[in-house]
């Protein structure tokens, strides 16, 4: 792994996908790699473009939404690098559902009708709408799995005030509401998605990024009533069918589980299916940047010259 050694660096800490450099204690340094996750294990290989996929979807969604809330992000220096402010995060994750799916399903099938303190209704069948959109949050987990906690246990445990959970709920929806008419444009359905808030001056602003295949699940929306009616699987653009592909490999992340061997075929066609989400979200065709390291570094140190003057 190639890592930066950047001007007025204060901080480093390579995450399961990204790698995050803390500049002057002010700003981050974003890298996002083309290393790719799923029940919290990083995979054996790489996946070529995924990195540069997740930042300039990122970027575009950020720009799209900064109107509802105050986001992170100062610029995009280079395909896959993104540079904005350091805020303190809220250690939880503010997941909203739009469809009965993954998890929640999980949860609703196995006889369950409570996630993370929030009822869900009943006769409702896989991938079904929820009346209106749900926030199921879960605790953001330095090591290991998140785990759900409900509005009442995060005000409890001092995650947040109650105040500040408003705050985020209102937020958290704005936002998935602003997601899912940019994916209907585009004849997608924002089915679920999380969002990562934190502290700057004060301020609650959004970190991270959104609406992403990491962090978002999308079904196309042509056939999708058709498919329901029928009780077919929904045709969707997200992570989801790598986790698929390991659970039918018997992984699911957990102790003495093996992570399957990925081909060079598997390899290509999780690739593809990433530039086919942010082709279809984006609306504009993905140019594939090959740039090298040596390339980025000079972007990024001239990038951050120029911000560390304009604030000094």
């Amino acid at each position: 792994m190639n890592t930066f050694n950047l001007r007025q660096q204060t901080g480093f800490y390579s995450g399961k996908v990204r790698d995050v450099y803390s500049i002057a204690d002010k700003y981050l340094v974003m890298v996002a790699s083309n290393r790719i996750s799923a029940f919290d294990v990083i995979l054996p290989r790489p996946i070529p473009y995924k990195g540069q996929v997740l930042n300039q979807i990122a970027s575009y969604m950020l720009n799209a939404t900064k109107d509802i809330c105050t986001n992170w992000l100062i610029s995009v220096p280079a395909p896959n690098v993104s540079i904005g402010y350091k805020c303190e995060p809220f250690k939880i994750e503010m997941v909203v559902r739009g469809n009965l799916t993954g998890h929640a399903w999980r949860t609703y099938s196995s006889g369950k009708r409570i996630l993370c303190g929030v009822h869900m209704p009943d006769g409702m069948k896989e991938n079904d709408f929820f009346p209106s959109p749900i926030i199921t949050p879960s605790t953001k987990a330095a090591q290991g799995h998140d785990e759900d906690i409900s509005a009442a246990e995060i005000i409890k445990n001092k995650l947040a005030t109650a105040e500040e959970w408003e705050t985020l709920s209102s937020y958290a929806l704005q936002l998935f509401e602003r997601g899912k008419s940019i994916a209907a444009k585009q004849g997608l359905i924002l089915v679920d998605t999380k969002y990562e808030f934190g502290k700057l001056d004060g301020k609650i602003v959004l970190m991270d990024e959104i609406h992403t295949p990491d962090s978002s699940r999308y079904f196309y929306a042509d056939g999708f009533e058709e498919r329901q009616a029928n009780a077919l699987r929904q045709k969707q653009l997200s992570k989801e069918f790598v986790r698929e592909w390991l659970i039918e490999n018997n992984f699911m992340g957990k102790e003495g589980q093996v992570v399957p061997a990925m081909s060079d075929e598997w390899v290509e066609t999780i690739s593809k299916r990433y530039i086919e989400l942010y082709e279809k979200v984006i609306g504009q065709q993905f140019v594939p940047s090959d740039e090298s390291y040596e390339a980025t570094e000079k972007k990024l140190d001239e990038a951050l010259e120029k911000l560390l003057m304009a604030k000094t």
